[in-house]
């Protein structure tokens, strides 16, 4: 067994895709009567995984290991894409996971700073463990909100989303972008599964924000890669901005975020608008 199996978030996310599939997704015969329950009955996801009911219900109560086999097999039954089925062998401790509750903080290289500095135009910031945010150029500070006005502990990206004003104000498509982070975050969970400040800060969360609650039950799982986001800035106005994660060559949990618009676009002309009107305020 390699890493840190988490038999109880196993379970729950176990259950929560067989609560998405009906017989007929799968190919089993549906007898049309209703059921009492949502979803695949643990005795059919363990026929489909040819599997006894007794093993699968012991993985499901978090009293038995899964081997690597048998996760392919239930990995393929629940319809997991890549991220969840790579997020299934994290949480049943069949990778590489952080052994350690108490890490030691992330320090952002320098050169990564000067890279920072050197994207006049370009809002960027570098994300570590969590989606904490270590630092950031002006451009990231004015275009979403002055980081170092806000405490160390609560600069994470997650928090910001769901619990600061500016920040839900200007995304045009907040329960999207919202969705997404508890998503990333959840990854970012089943990597570190002994992370004491990721359980204080998923806690604090869950027990502020009510979508947050309900989307973490979700079990929904993401990486931090890419994508885009539609803002509503008060001084660049709307910008719909191309957005790409780049993991640190000596920090993987490490990654620089820079957010782009195409070129000769409306959102293109409002970054320039922007990085005109802004005043430095890196860190």
């Amino acid at each position: 067994m390699s890493g840190d199996a988490h038999p109880g978030e196993l379970g729950e996310f176990l259950k929560a895709r067989r609560a998405e599939l009906s017989p007929r997704t799968v190919g089993l015969p549906d007898s049309g009567v209703k059921r009492r329950v949502k979803g695949l009955r643990r005795e059919e996801v363990a026929l489909l995984a040819s599997i006894s009911t007794d093993y699968y219900t012991r993985l499901e109560q978090g009293r038995r290991q899964a081997s690597a086999p048998v996760l392919d097999t239930l990995a393929r039954v629940l319809h997991l894409d890549d991220e969840e089925r790579a997020y299934l062998f994290e949480i049943a401790g069949r990778t590489v996971a952080g052994r350690s509750g108490r890490r030691p903080a992330q320090q952002v290289p320098p050169q990564l700073r000067r890279l920072l500095d050197e994207l006049p135009t370009t809002p960027a910031m570098v994300l570590g463990r969590r989606m904490d945010v270590l630092a950031w150029n002006p451009m990231a500070a004015a275009l979403l909100v002055d980081f170092s006005r806000i405490p160390e502990r609560y600069r994470n990206y997650p928090w910001l989303v769901f619990r600061d004003p500016v920040m839900k104000s200007i995304h045009v498509e907040w329960e999207q972008t919202a969705r997404a982070c508890v998503a990333m975050l959840r990854r970012e969970a089943g990597r570190h599964p002994q992370d004491q400040r990721m359980a204080q800060l998923v806690g604090e969360l869950s027990m502020l924000d009510d979508d947050f609650r309900s989307w973490w039950g979700d079990h929904r799982v993401a990486s931090h890669r890419g994508g885009s986001k539609v803002l509503r800035h008060p001084v660049a106005g709307d910008l719909t901005l191309d957005w790409e994660a780049l993991a640190c060559t000596d920090d993987p949990d490490m990654k620089l975020v820079v957010w782009t618009a195409e070129p000769g676009s409306p959102s293109h002309d409002g970054l320039r608008i922007l990085a005109s009107w802004q005043q430095p305020a890196a860190r």
